[in-house]
């Protein structure tokens, strides 16, 4: 996974807690699942449509 190993991501996790608060773990964690669905979302979008509309869009 990337080189990181079980240490290195709790040492991440413990620095996060630290930095952020845990009070704050599920807004962050919210927001970064939307983030990731707004992505996949928009690349699905982007697949989906003809080169004809990407050109519309261009021109619009």
């Amino acid at each position: 996974m990337f080189g990181i190993g079980m240490p290195e991501l709790i040492v991440i996790l413990v620095i996060i807690l630290i930095v952020f608060g845990v009070g704050k773990l599920p807004e962050i964690g919210g927001g970064m699942g939307k983030a990731i669905r707004n992505f996949k979302d928009a690349t699905k979008e982007a697949e989906t449509k003809t080169p004809e509309k990407l050109e519309e869009d261009k021109k619009a």
